[in-house]
């Protein structure tokens, strides 16, 4: 007797469930396919693939076969019984990092169909019961349905709790940058078809394919195995197309007009005397730009069911202009080159042994020419000089050998290397004289009102023979026995930066002006005078010369091992059981190690999934995980490498025609000369006394439970709750005096040792330091979070989330997500978004204990609600339109000032402590920036004439023309001198523009 229709269902999607393990794992570049056929002698299941790729594999003894590491491709399956050919599923397309279940009749013996058995991809079970991770994978498909910005952070902001970060940081290419779940949008991973291309300088975004070239990208947010980390944010994972059996070829044509771009929002004034309050600083209305973006592919077989292509090119142009604030008084007319291409070569040197070569580029090149721009008249005036150029150029090589040893045993071995070079010519401006900062800080009295400049622009330069390198190595075994799917593996990666850093061009020097109250210190620590005690100064005027230099060639060095079971307890219930094991070594300019974080650093990853039905409707999931962060290499450049930078303070009682401040007074300083707040003075420090000899990696723990439900064929919804604690970080504490109070305390002698200024540590935590003596040995001194009287480190992130998605089943698709978080505080992990602090692990926080007090709030990127909304509608068999909704709350803002009720400054570091004219000031008291409602849509046409193969469309983003401010400046100032910029805001929301494009495929 048969069983039930319903009933044999049932007890097919448990049998798929159960074999639902193996290398279905975040960063993935592979899918998987696999299910349950008929238990009877001589049956295996044939894979075809439309890139030749061929797989004949068994069925085991309960009915089930698995075919691991499949490049993504579409695929015929086939059962045979006996050599031939009695059944066949055909378009089976896989998606990355999941398993595809494609199964077989088990009560028919193979020869009939099952009532209600999925036959294609697009209509199989919607939920994925073999995997414990968080990710969003958008499709090629996708991208080009959706209206979305042309970037793995564009694309990556429509998974959950992915938000952008502040308009100043940028990627190496300059793209903008991504904070998932509140981290630091330096803590995120890059990769390229298993290769890490992550920016090594400092972790600012990484290398990504031209977006044709895209066959998916996957956005992890949390809860991946232990064949990865080094990474506490998120992961943005892209997988290219390769080439099959038949030929294809394609092309597009896009064009973003000025006419269709809105004008921009000017910045102005909150606060300032009767002529600044109200008044521009920024010239947003006369900015212009337009873009083009013009791009091909092509792909097919060299050798029919062998060797495959694929290649593809995009080059993106920009022109435009841009008006500089009222300190950068200047018109700059620019264009942007954004070249990119792709190519892929697929061997299949037999059907169980693969050879894929990838070969990625990548260049981001900016020119310009300066125009004095007149901001009484509100016009362009004359020509300046020529800006500078700017060429940032990446080479990416990778190699992957994939071999089915057996059935159960499958090796795959990647090899890339990466190359980027960073140009840069600086601008020849024509003038002789320092850049002048701060003119709006230039005392009225003696400029009439007006800012007075040489019209120098040339202010730091980098090195223009800076470039850097990057290997990266993988080994993964993956062994299955019985219900356990066993990997192992190792994950190494070297990177090596190349005469890094930044210099001050010109003259060598820089000039800034400065306002304060004028019977207070410039600063306590070093000591700066009170500038009301020298002529020019009784009503707080004052100058500096500034001095900064961080050229130095350093080099990390990253080892993990890895291993990991898949274990299949019974028929419902999946355990990922893995640990990770990573170890970071940091050099300097000499090559000895600073940083040697070689201990055991072990990293748990533990997770769930169960079937609850046993049909692959309802899934529930869970995950805890310990992700571990390396230091990138320009963290070498502030710390142990010798930096300079010290600014030299004065008064002055005029100011000449071209801005340079005479009758100059020098101000009494502790050094009697120029000061440096974190003691940079040039000189090359001990790699030994450069940070804690106790030091920790930066690791965080994440807690994740959800579950997802299909309810109908086409609808599933699903929740995840989120926790994330950041355990420990890193960053620089300069406070010497503490250290020197607790050395005395331990019996040091203070004449014989000698203390640095600042010290990489892990705050929040008892740290030892290394104290050179004069026997020339090391002195040990413990400093105890206490005598630095710190709070306890704190990053704790909790979110919950919430969809519904309907997948698009040839006439519409549609996804909302709404997500309810916190992410709060003292620290936001290796950078401060609030002020724009971008120098890795060397931020203000945590450099003295006045610094931190009331530093506990909301952290930047914190958004407590977000709603995604995007889909497609297939209007007409001509016609579709798609849109794409994020409605978030705003930032958090701020109000930063003088220390304490009495306005002091005992860290030396102006208007940049927790009070608010003298009121402790949380993170968040200054209330938040206003909410966002950004829409994007698009419309497309492909006439039924040419076949489909020909599409017009039109897309315009933020199409409400919302412009909200993003951020705004925080530093208040004293309540006698109230900083002109306090509240002023630094960046909105992008004005409305539209682009339009022409696509053909054939």
């Amino acid at each position: 007797m048969q069983p039930r229709p319903s009933l044999r269902r049932t007890l097919i999607c448990a049998a798929v469930a159960a074999s639902l393990s193996g290398l279905a794992h975040g960063q993935a570049t592979t899918g998987r396919i696999a299910g349950q056929a008929p238990i009877a002698d001589g049956e295996t299941v044939l894979i075809e693939g439309s890139n030749g790729l061929t797989r004949e594999v068994g069925v085991d003894s309960r009915g089930r076969y698995a075919a691991e590491s499949l490049p993504l491709a579409t695929y015929k399956v086939s059962l045979k019984k006996n050599g031939a050919i009695v059944e066949s599923r055909d378009n089976v397309t896989l998606r990355v990092g999941a398993s595809t279940d494609v199964s077989f009749d088990t009560a028919s013996g193979g020869t009939q169909q099952l009532e209600g058995l999925t036959v294609s991809a697009n209509q199989m079970p919607k939920i994925d019961v073999a995997t414990v991770a968080s990710s969003t994978v958008i499709t090629s498909a996708d991208l080009a349905r959706l209206p979305l910005q042309r970037s793995a952070e564009g694309i990556a902001l429509l998974a959950p709790g992915a938000s952008r970060g502040i308009a100043n940081f940028k990627g190496a290419f300059g793209g903008s940058l991504v904070s998932f779940a509140g981290s630091s949008v330096s803590e995120n991973a890059y990769y390229i078809n298993g290769f890490n291309t992550t920016d090594p300088l400092s972790g600012f975004g990484g290398v990504s394919l031209p977006y044709g070239a895209i066959d998916q990208q996957e956005v992890l947010s949390g809860g991946y195995s232990a064949m990865y980390g080094r990474s506490d944010g998120g992961v943005i994972s892209q997988v290219g197309k390769r080439g099959t059996n038949e030929w294809h070829f394609g092309a597009q044509v896009l064009w973003e007009p000025d006419f269709a771009r809105s004008e921009g929002r000017d910045i102005r004034y909150v606060h300032g005397n009767a002529q600044t309050q109200g008044s521009i600083f920024l010239r947003n209305q006369d900015n212009h730009s337009w873009t083009s973006t013009i791009s091909g592919y092509a792909g097919g077989p060299l050798v029919e069911n062998k060797l495959y292509v694929f290649a593809a090119v995009e080059a993106a142009r920009t022109e435009g202009n841009s008006v500089g604030d009222l300190n950068h008084s200047y018109d700059t007319k620019y264009t942007y080159k954004d070249p990119k291409w792709y190519g892929k070569l697929d061997w299949n040197i037999t059907d169980n042994n693969i050879l894929e070569l990838t070969s990625v580029g990548q260049s981001h090149r900016t020119t310009g020419d300066k125009y004095n721009y007149d901001y009484g008249t509100l016009t362009r005036g004359s020509f300046s000089n020529i800006d500078e150029t700017d060429k940032t150029q990446a080479r990416v090589y990778i190699g992957k050998f994939t071999s089915y040893i057996t059935d159960n045993l499958t090796l795959t071995a990647l090899y890339g290397k990466s190359k980027l070079t960073y140009y840069n010519e600086p601008a020849q401006t024509g003038v002789v004289g320092p850049f002048i900062g701060g003119l709006d800080q230039q005392n009225p009295a003696l400029n009439g009102g007006k800012g007075i400049t040489n019209h120098q622009t040339l202010d730091t330069v980098d090195n223009p023979g800076h470039e850097s390198n990057a290997r990266n190595l993988r080994i993964d075994l993956n062994y299955k026995i019985g219900s356990h799917s066993i990997t192992a593996g190792i994950d190494n990666q070297d990177t090596k930066d190349y005469e890094d850093g930044t210099t001050i061009g010109g003259v060598g020097y820089e000039l800034w002006y400065g306002k304060t109250d004028p019977k207070l210190n410039i600063s306590d620590n070093p000591f700066v005078d009170e500038p009301g005690n020298y002529p020019g100064g009784e009503t707080g005027y004052y100058g500096y010369y500034r001095h900064y230099n961080t050229l130095a060639t350093v080099r990390v060095r990253q080892r993990a091992q890895y291993v990991m079971d898949d274990w299949q307890v019974n028929d419902k219930l999946l355990l990922s059981l893995g640990v990770r094991n990573d170890q970071f070594t940091n050099y300097n300019p000499s090559g000895q190690a600073y940083l040697r974080l070689g201990k055991p650093q072990w990293a748990p990853r533990l997770g769930f999934s169960y079937d609850v039905k046993g049909d692959a409707s309802l899934k529930i999931y869970g995950n805890a995980g310990r992700y571990y962060l390396a230091m990138p290499a320009s963290v070498a450049l502030r710390t142990s490498a010798g930096s300079l930078a010290t600014n030299q303070y004065f008064t002055y009682t005029g100011i000449d025609a071209n801005g340079l401040p005479t009758g100059i007074t020098y101000i009494k300083s502790a050094t009697g000369g120029a000061v440096s707040p974190n003691g940079e003075y040039g000189q090359p420090p001990d790699p030994k006394t450069v940070s804690s000899k106790n030091l920790k990696s930066e690791y965080q723990d994440e807690f994740i439970l959800g579950f997802d439900h299909q309810f109908d064929p086409a609808w599933v919804w699903g929740a995840k709750a989120t926790v994330r604690k950041l355990r420990t970080a890193l960053d620089d504490v300069c406070d010497h005096g503490a250290i020197s109070r607790a050395a005395a305390a331990q019996g040091a002698d203070l004449q014989s040792v000698a203390i640095g200024s600042c010290y990489l540590s892990n705050p929040g935590r008892a740290n030892v330091y290394q104290l050179k003596n004069a026997n020339g040995g090391y002195t040990n001194v413990t400093v105890t979070n206490d005598d630095f009287g710190f709070t306890q480190l704190k990053r704790n992130y909790y979110g919950l989330d919430v969809y519904l998605s309907h997948p698009f089943d040839g006439k519409w698709s549609g996804k909302i997500d709404y997500l309810y978080s916190r992410s709060y505080g003292n620290t936001e992990g290796q950078m401060r978004s609030d002020v724009s602090q971008g120098s890795v692990a060397a931020s203000r926080d945590w450099d003295y204990a006045t610094l931190m007090d009331y530093a506990n709030g909301y952290l930047s990127n914190d958004r407590k609600h977000q709603i995604k909304l995007y889909g497609s509608y297939q209007i007409a068999p001509e016609w579709m339109v798609s849109a794409n909704l994020t409605v978030q709350s705003g930032r958090p803002k701020e109000c930063l000032g003088r220390y304490g009720a009495d306005e002091g400054d005992p860290a030396g570091y102006g208007s940049y402590y927790h009070f608010c004219f003298g009121v402790p000031s949380r993170p968040g008291d200054a209330g938040r920036q206003p909410w966002q409602e950004l829409l994007d849509v698009s419309l497309e046409y492909r006439p039924l004439w040419a076949d489909r193969k020909l599409a017009f469309s039109a897309s315009v983003f933020n199409l409400l023309n919302q412009q909200r401010p993003d951020q705004s400046e925080p530093v208040s100032g004293s309540k006698n001198s109230i900083n002109d910029a306090y509240q002023r805001v630094i960046s909105y929301t992008p004005p409305r523009y539209a682009r339009f494009g022409i696509t053909y495929d054939f």
